[in-house]
């Protein structure tokens, strides 16, 4: 792979997550509609009737897939069907998602198709291996990882028409907020022109298609609650949220892990998540 690709992609997998500043060490939920501090079973109540529940995460961080699991474990256990969409896994791996789930593929070979999608398997083990115990169907949300590079490098009008398929056309329509995010992602490459506007219609694309996915399950299972694990650059409300507001009214709520020196409670705002969660590497919520 040349060195340009290899920088583009590596922007992208940055691009998964916020940067903001310094969260302290509270082993707490915060609100942030009334800044009040909510326990589990409480955030656990607030959560049972939403459709859309986005748990944010830096990829490698083992607290905050333990925080994931915890609610996901949470609303199974209180009646809710649940079901865990996966930014990590592309959709065309579903089948074998479907597998996974009904104890029909070995770990072995699951984890042939794992490592084509994605890898740290460690910290999302516990995830797939319960979501496989408790029946929780698991939804690959992203798309060819041969489509996003290429709209980075050379924006989505390079794309040919076999390649462009049923994709949502984009364009870079983001407020400053997410622009912001866009340049500090690129850091120290082009913050302005066709660079920029490339890997600003290469988030956009990943966006829309992970919301369109999203919407598409939920009209086929309208009863379902589903926990969207995606990085916090997604799963924030400027992100993935954001394209579903564009195209639906369907109640959604966000949540977002403290990350010392870049998610920060006095820097966020109801704007960006509806939950900030504090000290997560140190523990299970409570």
């Amino acid at each position: 792979m040349s060195k340009p690709a290899v920088t583009l992609l590596s922007a992208l997998v940055l691009a998964c997550s916020i940067l903001l500043p310094a969260a302290s060490g509270h082993a707490h939920t915060l609100r942030l509609a009334d800044g009040a501090y909510v326990g589990f079973a409480e955030l656990i109540e607030e959560l049972r009737g939403v459709r859309l529940v986005f748990m944010g995460e830096m990829h490698d961080n083992e607290g905050h897939h333990r925080a994931q699991l915890q609610v996901i474990r949470a609303l199974k256990e209180a009646g809710v069907p649940v079901v865990v969409g996966l930014e990590m896994i592309r959709r065309e791996n579903q089948a074998a998602l479907d597998l996974w789930v009904a104890g029909k593929m070995s770990e072995e070979s699951f984890l042939k198709v794992y490592r084509q999608n994605w890898s740290m398997w460690p910290v999302y083990r516990d995830i797939f291996h319960y979501a496989r115990q408790e029946k929780v169907p698991l939804l690959g949300l992203n798309l060819s990882r041969e489509i996003t590079n290429q709209v980075a490098r050379n924006g989505f009008a390079s794309l040919s028409p076999r390649q462009l398929g049923e994709l949502p056309a984009v364009r870079c329509d983001v407020d400053a907020r997410y622009q912001e995010f866009i340049r500090r992602s690129l850091g120290g490459h082009a913050h302005n022109g066709a660079q920029f506007l490339h890997f600003c219609e290469a988030q956009m694309l990943w966006d829309n298609v992970m919301a369109q996915t999203l919407l598409d399950y939920l009209a086929r299972h309208p009863d379902t609650t589903i926990v969207v694990l995606a990085g916090s650059g997604h799963a924030w409300k400027h992100g993935i949220p954001e394209q579903i507001r564009r195209r639906s009214a369907v109640q959604m709520q966000v949540l977002l892990p403290a990350v010392p020196g870049r998610i920060d409670q006095d820097n966020i705002a109801l704007k960006e998540a509806d939950y900030l969660l504090l000290g997560v590497e140190e523990g299970p919520l409570h």
